[in-house]
């Protein structure tokens, strides 16, 4: 068991759970008035995906010792941060350019899953 990325997992659910809320409530005429209720709202399901991937991974690094397991869950961390971060950012300041980090992020997510897939085939 990788205790980094069960509590990197548990803490994004936890954002992701928060950030949803503040989204849905505080947020929810701005977010509308902009546009960006939609793109708030993608932001925040991947970082749910990606926060049980993390504690998936948490969980399998006790029964695959394999280094493409931990790479998995620095993808999955990385690319969830710089995915959802750079989402937040378009919705909190309005400034569109951070769209293109954006698939960065999606980048790393993919090899995340690919990498998962790999660790898997070598256990």
């Amino acid at each position: 068991m990788n205790k980094f990325f069960l509590q990197a997992g548990a803490l994004l659910g936890a954002v992701g759970v928060a950030l949803g809320a503040f989204g849905a409530h505080a947020l929810k005429d701005k977010l509308m008035a902009s546009g960006r209720m939609e793109t708030f709202e993608t932001a925040v399901k991947y970082q749910f995906y990606h926060a049980l991937a993390l504690v998936l991974v948490g969980i399998l690094a006790k029964e695959i010792i394999a280094k493409n397991i931990a790479y998995s869950g620095y993808c999955f961390l990385g690319g969830t941060l710089i995915f959802s971060g750079s989402l937040y950012l378009i919705c909190f300041t309005g400034i569109k350019t951070f769209g293109a980090i954006a698939p960065i992020g999606g980048t790393l997510m993919i090899a995340g899953w690919l990498l998962l897939f790999w660790a898997v085939i070598k256990s």
